[in-house]
């Protein structure tokens, strides 16, 4: 029987239950088909091959968010604008996406990356020194401080700013949700945003910005250069600022728990940044905290099965390392892995991820410095999920540790 005239299982990806533990949902699924399954708005892929070959497909699949701002009837708002013309929304053979991209690209170099792991430290070490003396905290909180305060001091604001705009940034991503509950959250919290980076580029503009190595001076450099102009400076700024908050912050507190349920593991972590590194990839192959999603642009087939016009896949790289066709054993959390810098946590193709080098120097270190600070680290307390649809996660991990 060809996959295409297989039975396909129905995902519940929207319900709490699958987002605390996908896994026998998933086994279902894949004994019912290899690499696609069904959820109310679409299809899921959650296969790796399939995973990796449709994140790359730019000729039969649109990237952007219009299944979303439909969802919400928001075309003609500010965000649903801003939803539409982001880069991760451009298609990849597109001229507004290699022109955005390429503005962008010598921001976040490897070279850059390692530049910035002295104010990583300095970051993560002040946060520590702040929360760490009473033994007990709830690390999604104190994560959530982490990656922002980076990207603001590469972009050059006062972290003073953080608090203010904390609730605007975790009520954007909940767009991607498709709750309807969500949607007065993330607008007001738009308005919150867009007022901050126009404001800031304003600011920055009037003090001759354009000419240092910053972030922003980089951003207003390129709009000063003609490859964009000032609502795509904006925009950019802000998917920096929302993309650098949410995943990032949701990845380490994801590897933190696969860590400290494997004492040696975490241990090892204190010791050396070669095994963070490993740490973090596995934790990318285990549990990515990303599903894009794709909206078909034109009929086509993949491996047997037909796709139609308009119809919605979500491709969920968190269910993709979990492929026993790839990833032997694949619920178990091992760094030693060979293959698990294989995994598609960054996305594939045009649209990978462009901080991905940031990202994982901002992982590595952390995680480095909290193991050597916290020792043997415990649950201590009730663990939540964040809906697996958007930015998944863990919302709340209560933990207490010897100082």
């Amino acid at each position: 029987m060809s996959p295409g005239a297989q039975t396909i299982q129905e995902l519940p990806v929207e319900t709490s239950e699958f987002a605390a533990d996908p896994a026998p949902f998933l086994r279902v699924a894949q004994a019912s088909h290899p690499w696609l399954a069904r959820f109310s708005q679409g299809y899921v892929v959650h296969g790796y091959q399939a995973v990796c070959d449709l994140l790359a497909d730019d000729a039969n699949l649109d990237c952007g968010f219009g299944p979303v701002i439909d969802f919400y009837e928001a075309r003609g708002t500010m965000w649903g604008r801003f939803m539409d013309e982001i880069i991760m929304a451009r298609p990849g053979l597109s001229e507004g996406h290699k022109r955005l991209r390429s503005s962008i690209n010598r921001a976040f170099t490897p070279r850059r990356a390692t530049e910035a792991r002295g104010l990583i430290r300095q970051i993560v070490t002040g946060l520590l020194d702040e929360w760490a003396p009473p033994g007990s905290f709830d690390f999604a909180d104190f994560a959530a401080f982490i990656p922002v305060s980076v990207v603001f001091g590469l972009v050059g604001v006062s972290t003073d700013e953080i608090p203010r705009l904390k609730t605007a940034l975790e009520n954007q991503l909940l767009s991607v949700t498709l709750d309807p509950a969500a949607k007065p959250l993330f607008m007001a919290g738009w308005d919150v945003l867009w007022a901050f980076a126009d404001t800031l580029v304003k600011s920055r503009e009037s003090e001759g910005a354009g000419e240092g190595e910053g972030l922003l001076d980089t951003l207003i450099a390129a709009k000063q250069a003609g490859e964009m102009d000032e609502t795509e400076l904006r925009f950019m700024l802000l998917t920096l600022v929302v993309g650098g908050y949410d995943t990032t912050k949701n990845q380490l507190t994801v590897t933190m728990k696969l860590a400290i349920e494997k004492h040696d593991i975490f241990e090892a972590c204190s010791k050396d940044l070669k095994s963070c590194a490993k740490v973090v990839d596995e934790a990318l192959r285990h549990t990515p905290t990303v599903s894009p999603y794709r909206q078909v642009s034109r009929d086509f087939s993949y491996h047997g099965f037909r796709f139609h016009e308009g119809d919605t896949l979500v491709i969920a790289t968190p269910l993709a390392g979990h492929d026993p066709s790839v990833f032997a054993d694949p619920e178990q959390f091992d760094p030693a892995r060979a293959n698990a810098n294989r995994h598609a946590g960054f996305g594939r193709g045009a649209h990978i991820c462009v901080g991905q080098f940031l990202a994982k120097a901002i992982l590595e270190e952390s995680l480095h410095l909290i193991a050597q600070r916290l020792r043997s680290p415990r649950i201590d307390g009730e663990v939540e999920w964040r809906p697996f649809l958007g930015a998944y996660g863990l919302k709340h991990l209560p933990i207490a540790f010897d100082v």
